[in-house]
């Protein structure tokens, strides 16, 4: 195991590893064992009980959190002539339109944050597939970033409200922001609720045993708190 600092020992001291503890008594707790000179972000691990080798049992999707994420979101459009012109009056940051946009995001250019794309410009940003894959920004229509340009508003307003997106990765994990340290804790709590509240509904038909294993929350830098897997996945959005 890698070398602990002082402060994460320290902050450690706080938490009981051999304990699940409740949704609020782990988002309070993981406020406290934050040790960032800045304002670090709260974050959720799920250990899932599925096989991500299996298309039937495969996760993904968005949520709208209901208090956002504690920063601005850049969004991204890759439209033409009409379609651009509603994205740029529904409030995109950036909007891309022929190939000499596609080129200078092959070149390196990813100062965005969601990326949203009419169909028509669907074979052009195909391209972009190694660049934007890796980095989670490729638009696809089970986010809901492939869209048709009269959803675009709604899009674009989702989008900069504060969404995550959750996905079952290859060692069957899902791994989401859930805000900032700073955020009070009923707001970190209602944005966990929204989160668990779409995992329970998502569930798969396929899916066997255990759905959901092991839930952690932890914060930039410090400790993981783990919270009881059935008191979280009983966790309801707000409505």
């Amino acid at each position: 195991m890698p070398k602990r600092g002082k402060k994460y020992l320290a902050a450690a001291e706080k938490v009981d590893s051999t304990r699940f503890y409740s949704p609020e008594e782990a988002i309070k707790l993981v406020q406290q064992v934050s040790y960032t000179n800045f304002d670090g972000t709260v974050e959720l691990h799920l250990r899932m009980g599925l096989d991500p080798r299996r298309s039937d049992q495969h996760i993904r999707g968005v949520v709208r959190l209901p208090h956002g994420l504690g920063k601005p979101v850049r969004v991204l459009v890759f439209a033409a002539g009409e379609a651009a012109q509603i994205a740029q009056e529904a409030g995109a940051d950036f909007i891309i339109s022929d190939d000499d946009g596609i080129k200078k995001i092959m070149d390196g250019w990813v100062d965005f944050d969601v990326a949203v794309a009419v169909p028509e410009m669907m074979p052009r940003v195909g391209r972009l597939g190694r660049v934007l894959g890796r980095r989670g920004l490729m638009p696809n229509p089970k986010t809901g970033t492939v869209v048709q340009p009269e959803d675009l508003p709604r899009s674009i307003r989702d989008a900069k409200a504060g969404r995550v997106e959750y996905r079952l990765d290859r060692s069957g994990n899902i791994h989401c922001a859930l805000g900032k340290v700073s955020f009070p804790d009923q707001q970190l709590l209602e944005n966990m609720g929204a989160i668990m509240d779409t995992i329970r509904r998502v569930k798969p038909a396929a899916a066997k045993g255990v759905y959901l294993k092991r839930v952690t929350v932890a914060p930039s830098m410090g400790p993981g708190v783990k919270v009881d897997p059935i008191a979280a996945l009983a966790m309801e959005a707000v409505v």
